[in-house]
């Protein structure tokens, strides 16, 4: 097959997964043409793909498969030319006001013109149906297998100053879906039964100097990394994992955590609940109370955290890897060039 993976700008888990996807399909013996901005195409490497940058150059592929909504409208403008046409939902739209109506109207419209939507989530999933969405199914996204970790535990935590105190881990883009303000709270409860806990937050984005204020202003035991390329270390080093989001589908953070066995707590949104099943405590979105409660304790009750531990590994043991998800892929293109669509 003559395949053409369309995304919009991108520097986090879309890219990441597209990325992941080129070589295992050009090792099977397709042909891929990907299409992205030139931003997102310096910033990935699409390996043995052809690039192009405008939709025009995905004509004559055998299958579309756009991921995100802002890519399946760009596949929807040469609707005639770019099918049979697949596209992922990897978020939901958060956005208040004429930003976010205008980006729901463009949900419907591509659930209403693909051939076949794929949600990272069921809550996607269900939320496609809804707006009409003729074919519409479940296509979990495998986060990429961790690499080893290779500084010591110990090392890692006297690099950060951290020692023996309790250190709390968040990775993700400063951005306003991760709902760091809440984890500021977090952090603040916290520090008053457990005072040497230590919260560590990796990660640069625009949040980044109105965060930094309200550490200072409040005296917060939060600690703004920026960006870090040694992701498998920290968590190694991590006490805890910390996911505050207004929402996430299967949020690759979360993955990387249970794979490396790192007591996780989260809000309770989108796919979370179904990701991480039993092996984390959840609460509410912007729930400071009960997410400072989770921590607390993993933090003072060994026994909880190593139940948490084993029971995160056992389950990320079971989930799609990424040879398995572009496979799964390969099929249902193959079905629909087989039925043309």
């Amino acid at each position: 097959m003559r395949i053409g993976l369309l995304l919009a700008e991108s520097r986090g888990g879309i890219g990441q997964h597209v990325a992941s996807l080129v070589p295992r399909f050009v090792s099977a013996g397709h042909e891929v043409i990907v299409c992205a901005p030139p931003g997102t195409a310096e910033h990935f490497e699409f390996g043995p793909a052809t690039v192009v940058t405008q939709a025009a150059g995905l004509r004559g592929c055998d299958v579309i498969h756009a991921h995100g909504y802002r890519a399946g409208m760009t596949a929807l403008r040469d609707r005639s030319r770019l099918r049979p046409l697949v596209v992922t939902w990897h978020n939901a739209v958060i956005a208040p006001g004429p930003r976010g109506l205008m980006m729901r109207m463009g949900q419907r419209l591509v659930a209403r013109g693909a051939d076949l939507t794929l949600g990272a989530s069921s809550d996607l999933v269900e939320l496609a149906k809804s707006l009409g969405a003729r074919n519409a199914q479940l296509a979990p996204v495998a986060a990429p297998a961790m690499p080893r970790i290779r500084t010591p535990r110990a090392d890692v935590r006297d690099e950060l100053g951290v020692g023996n105190r309790p250190m709390v881990l968040t990775i993700g883009r400063l951005a306003p879906q991760k709902d760091y303000p809440t984890l500021l709270s977090v952090a603040a409860r916290v520090h008053e039964s457990t005072p040497h806990a230590v919260f560590v937050v990796v990660g640069d984005g625009p949040l980044r100097d109105n965060l930094q204020a309200r550490i200072d202003a409040e005296q917060l035991p939060v600690r703004l990394l920026g960006h870090r390329n040694n992701v498998a270390d920290l968590l190694g080093a991590a006490d805890v994992f910390l996911l505050t989001s207004h929402w996430e589908a299967r949020a690759l953070v979360l993955q990387e955590a249970m794979q490396v066995g790192v007591p996780v707590v989260a809000t309770a949104v989108g796919g979370v609940p179904e990701l991480v099943g039993d092996s984390a405590v959840l609460a509410f979105p912007g729930d400071a109370d009960g997410l400072a409660d989770g921590v607390r304790a993993v933090l003072a009750e060994p026994e909880t955290a190593n139940a948490m531990r084993t029971r995160g590994r056992e389950l990320s043991s079971r989930w799609m890897d990424e040879d398995a998800v572009a496979k799964n892929l390969l099929d249902i293109y193959a079905g629909l060039v087989a039925t043309g669509g």
